[in-house]
């Protein structure tokens, strides 16, 4: 049997990596994309490299964005996230990826899906998978985005073109409410493990944090140092499963298990001295909270985008596990993790119908890389 050879742009979005695909080039049945998405990025592999395709053997390079442009009064562009599970033959649409975000907006433009005048501008996207807008802001020249530039993200070396993301009332992503069980915090009954205090909220994507200290960790380590703790993923992914029930967001365990992008769980600490992956160390004063994600069922390299936006609303929220291990702050969250400090910058308010959010803002950076077709 021969490939199906699929128009794509290969590109780098904050920490992330993404096949970049336009809806006019795949299956019209969203039904269909399974096969041919698995076979175009080398899934399943259980080798867990994905040599036989565009993946990298981590959740975080194991990625398709598919864009088009929007019929909706309120955006521009249509932009559905697909995660591609590395080692089974599954892929996933329950929830956004913030990081590629950063470059569906350049997209769009340099492949002539919105047309915009030199100098700044701001595309308009709707997540198709958590149906929420998301403005991106970032400069153009001669017709395309510009892409060079002085900011530097942690976790990607060099420096880029900032692009500004700016989430417009980012609660209910996955679940329609931003606080899906309706408190701040919860003792979250876990099978086999017994009973943990966690806050599930649900803010670009839904997640659960629980503290690190709970886990017996200090919140400092290192993704392979939370890799090689005997039982430790298996016990973060029934924490999972469990807060993936309790959320609504799966029907019962079994269900929660097929569904492998939300909830994310983030394990919170104080501000602390820590070492990154870089080599370098990060000083207590110089966050204000200490953060781990498990994303996909292993440690982020960095943070998920929306998991950071989801920890900066639940800092703001009083009574959460996040708020009582963060440093206050009226300003912007300085969140200390693997590759360094990651800010994030959320409104919360709360009014007779309780806490809701209004915005969250992040700068990232994006690129393409390669241009031609991926053969599926």
């Amino acid at each position: 049997m021969s490939f199906t050879a699929i128009p794509a742009v290969f590109m780098r979005g904050g920490t992330s990596k993404a096949l970049m695909l336009h809806r006019r080039d795949v299956p019209a049945d969203v039904a269909a994309w399974e096969p041919l998405f698995l076979s175009a990025m080398g899934s399943p592999d259980p080798f867990g490299r994905q040599l036989d395709g565009m993946g990298g053997g981590v959740s975080s390079v194991s990625k398709i964005c598919v864009v088009a442009r929007s019929r909706r009064d309120d955006a521009d562009v249509d932009y559905t996230f697909v995660q591609v599970v590395v080692r089974e033959a599954r892929i996933d649409l329950s929830g956004n990826c913030g990081n590629m975000l950063s470059a569906v907006g350049p997209f769009a433009i340099d492949e002539g899906l919105v047309s915009a005048p030199d100098g700044p501008v701001t595309i308009r996207i709707f997540n198709t998978n958590t149906k929420k807008v998301v403005h991106a802001a970032f400069a153009v020249a001669g017709g395309r985005a510009v892409y060079r530039g002085d900011l530097a993200i942690p976790g990607v070396a060099g420096t880029a073109a900032p692009i500004r993301l700016d989430f417009v009332n980012p609660g209910g992503a996955t679940t329609g409410r931003l606080l899906p069980i309706g408190t701040v915090r919860e003792r979250l009954a876990v099978a086999g493990l017994g009973h943990f205090d966690v806050s599930m909220v649900d803010a670009a994507n839904a997640c659960v944090f629980v503290k690190a200290t709970a886990l017996g960790l200090t919140g400092t380590e290192l993704p392979a140092a939370i890799e090689a703790v005997p039982g430790l993923l298996d016990r973060l992914g029934r924490i999972r499963r469990a807060a993936s029930v309790a959320m609504g967001i799966a029907r019962d365990d079994a269900h929660a298990a097929t569904i492998v992008h939300v909830p994310f769980v983030g394990l919170v600490a104080p501000p602390q001295d820590a070492g990154t992956l870089s080599g370098e160390r990060v000083t207590a004063a110089a966050v204000d909270l200490t953060a781990r994600v498990i994303s996909n069922g292993v440690p982020h390299q960095a943070l998920p985008l929306t998991a950071t936006l989801c920890l900066a609303v639940a800092a703001r929220l009083p009574g959460s596990v996040v708020a009582e291990v963060a440093r206050e702050t009226a300003d912007t969250l300085r969140v200390g993790m693997p590759s360094g400090v990651l800010t994030a910058d959320a409104d919360v308010v709360q009014d007779g119908d309780g806490f809701r959010t209004t915005r969250g803002s992040f700068f990232r950076t994006a690129r393409p890389l390669m241009r031609g077709v991926v053969y599926a």
